[in-house]
């Protein structure tokens, strides 16, 4: 199905919507056009308004979001909105106004309704450390609840609406906050630099492990400022909610707000090499934690209770040491104790869930053909019904007959958006980046399929470069996407926005490899010990398919880029497919499997996806290790790498420009000392954008 740059999908909704006045700030409607829109890029793309922590009321009136800005002298601001949803005794107009809640210098996240959905609570750091505030939507400040002397994570309001959840990171031995808010200070004058260290992880993604741990308190919600919390997980030595990426939707309170169930790793020093991650029950007063799936050695997450409290969903993997298992969704009736898996024949992946009003629905999130989709689940019969399945969506709040969710696609940042339960009359509610969008074409896109690994079908997708000319032929631009268990689908992102090159004049072509999510688990499991096999025909079968089906692509113009595996299959592509490409850039590629097993923190994932430890199976390891293909390497290389990789370490790209430099193969370096497995620094991502861009055009021009 083919998509325009205006995205056809959605060009009813946007007729059905809109606010009919969008505060004062610059997200307000445009009200004209520029005639001639101009390509995207990275200026633009670092400069786009970004919506946050959306929040639905309880009873599906009003919603809450937050928008980050970057003002003219690079500064960064967010600020709360509110939208009255509901069209009771209002037109149109009033159904959409927008109204500005706060407008402070500090940044506003984690919005959640009070019980009685006439006041928000958020964190805020408006006192230097972030701290829990409250706002009544009748009017006035914003009043601080917490004032405790850590910072507040997270957060996580009880049914009852008389307790708090709050995440915050302490020193395991300390009895009190005051304690762990010593140490700290403590440890930031210590004149010596160095850290003792008796297990693993020693460092985890871009961070030294620091001693101290990611803790859950409970405290009362009440007309006192908070200056203390219960630790209910008090004596824990591992995080919860587990790190790097995970916040409170790993935590829970039960129905009646007297337990808190969450996600952690018991503690063991095996922390670097196993997925086993359970579901651990305690009370609000605190005491010993039961392990609620001790007998799954694999992982667990996502818990979430029915409103009346007979039912606990969660997803579980059932492979150990496997991170990218198919999370089955599993339902525990907590009166007999009896749980069961939810649709066992559905293979998808759900990547979140949600009860519906009756308690007996659930609605997820999961990745389906090159989309992130919505779908209805029934958890007695296992029936599953798609609700929308254009672009990567994420539920926001259910009601008893709509859903909010935020959307985005290949030419739209997110957005909010409605539907109805069954699937129909979808409404555009933000338009947080009208004006900005207003002023830039993006290229059409669509997707196709070809024969692959095995006359399988494998799906990718192109887009057209911007000014696209019939009869005219373009250079490719050929990503690769990371994980590699991952896909490069109708996204919108933040830093491999594929939009960029077709900004910049390139036929951008993706292709989701065998090893992809989102086309059933077997899919996915096929590049698991075979990391150069499967993928790579995948990758050369693909780009001659594509360019037979659109001939405007200039196969001998082309250029491979990839990040993480992407980076690696940049390696592997030197030495297994020298003559496929004009220039490849490789960002935090692997280059030797040895050494990187031996420095790399997350140990369960070369283990799992090379069948052992290095020691264990060598010679897979060196099978599809780069380093054994060093004589057929010879087209020239941009490497990129970031200091603070801890996931891919740094000298992994050293090496790699070492080599090409003794080689004499045309190659540059460009590193970022203040950088991890990604590039984050808006001024960093512009300049990765020149230089990737240089290059290529360097080495695709006529």
């Amino acid at each position: 199905m083919k998509k325009k740059c205006l995205l056809l999908a959605l060009a009813s909704i946007s007729s059905l919507s809109m606010m009919s006045a969008f505060a004062t700030n610059n997200i307000s409607a445009a009200s004209s056009a520029p005639s001639v829109p101009a390509p995207f890029t990275v200026q633009d793309l670092v400069k786009l308004n970004k919506l946050g922590s959306p929040a639905l009321s309880h009873d599906g009136t009003k919603l809450v979001y937050s928008v980050k800005k970057q003002g003219s002298d690079g500064s960064v601001q967010s600020n709360l909105y509110l939208q009255n949803l509901s069209a009771e005794g209002a037109g149109e107009k009033s159904v959409h106004q927008v109204i500005q809640l706060t407008s402070s210098q500090s940044t506003e996240h984690n919005v959640a309704f009070a019980k009685d959905d006439k006041a928000i609570y958020f964190i805020a750091n408006r006192t230097g450390s972030n701290q829990l505030y409250r706002l009544s939507l009748a009017g006035g400040e914003a009043m601080p609840v917490s004032d405790l002397p850590l910072d507040v994570e997270g957060f996580k309001l009880a049914p009852d609406g008389m307790q708090v959840l709050l995440s915050m990171r302490v020193v395991p031995e300390c009895d009190t906050l005051i304690c762990s808010k010593e140490k700290f200070d403590v440890e930031k004058t210590r004149k010596s630099t160095g850290q003792v260290y008796d297990q693993l992880m020693v460092r985890h993604w871009d961070t030294w492990f620091d001693h101290a741990r990611s803790h859950l308190f409970i405290a009362k919600l009440n007309d006192v400022t908070i200056t203390d919390a219960i630790d209910i997980t008090k004596g824990l030595d591992t995080e919860t909610p587990p790190k790097p990426f995970s916040g409170l939707e790993e935590a829970t309170f039960t129905s009646d707000s007297q337990y808190v169930v969450y996600s952690s790793k018991a503690p063991s020093h095996t922390q670097a090499w196993t997925t086993n991650y359970d579901l651990w029950k305690v009370s609000v007063k605190g005491g010993e934690s039961v392990n609620l799936t001790e007998k799954n050695k694999a992982w667990d997450s996502h818990p979430v209770f029915s409103s009346n409290g007979r039912y606990l969903a969660y997803l579980a993997m059932k492979q150990p040491g496997f991170e990218a298992d198919r999370n089955r969704i599993m339902l525990r009736d907590t009166v007999t104790g009896q749980e069961k898996e939810v649709a066992p024949l559905w293979d998808r992946s759900p990547q979140s869930l949600q009860f519906g009003v009756d308690d007996k629905t659930l609605y997820v999130t999961a990745q389906d053909l090159g989309q992130v989709s919505l779908f209805e689940v029934n958890t007695q019969f296992g029936d599953v019904r798609a609700i929308y399945n254009e672009g990567y969506n994420g539920i926001v709040g259910i009601t008893a007959d709509k859903m909010v969710f935020t959307h985005k696609s290949l030419v739209q940042p997110s957005d909010l958006f409605s539907i109805n339960l069954d699937g129909q009359n979808v409404q555009q509610l933000t338009q947080v980046n009208q004006k900005k969008l207003a002023k830039i074409q993006f290229g059409e896109f669509e997707q196709f399929n070809f024969k692959g690994w095995n006359n399988e079908t494998v799906y990718g997708y192109w887009i057209k470069p911007v000014n696209y000319k019939k009869g005219d032929s373009y250079p490719i631009a050929f990503l690769v996407h990371g994980g590699p268990q991952g896909s490069f689908g109708n996204n919108f992102s933040s830093r491999w926005n594929a939009q960029l090159w077709a900004g910049a004049g390139y036929g951008v072509v993706m292709i989701d490899f065998h090893g992809s999510t989102g086309y059933g688990q077997a899919f996915t499991d096929s590049i698991s010990q075979d990391w150069g096999g499967k993928p790579l025909e995948d990758l050369q079968k693909g780009l001659n398919a594509v360019v037979k089906q659109q001939p405007w692509l200039d196969k001998n113009r082309a250029c491979a880029l990839g990040g993480s595996y992407g980076g690696y299959m940049m390696n592997w592509i030197e030495g297994n497919w020298p003559d496929g490409f004009k220039c490849l850039v490789n960002h935090a590629g692997l280059f030797d499997m040895r050494s990187m097993y031996y420095v790399t923190e997350e140990r369960w994932f070369p283990e799992y996806e090379f069948g052992g430890t290095y020691n264990d199976n060598k010679a897979l390891y060196e099978k599809f290790n780069p380093v054994n293909y060093l004589d057929n390497w010879k087209t020239p290389m941009l490497v990129i790498h970031g200091e603070k990789d801890f996931r891919v370490p740094y000298d992994q790209g050293l090496a790699a420009f070492g080599f090409l430099q003794r080689k004499g193969i045309l190659s540059e370096l460009l590193i970022y000392p203040d950088e991890n497995h990604w590039i984050l620094n808006p001024n960093n991502l512009e300049q990765w954008y020149a230089n990737v861009l240089g290059w290529l055009n360097r080495w695709t021009k006529k």
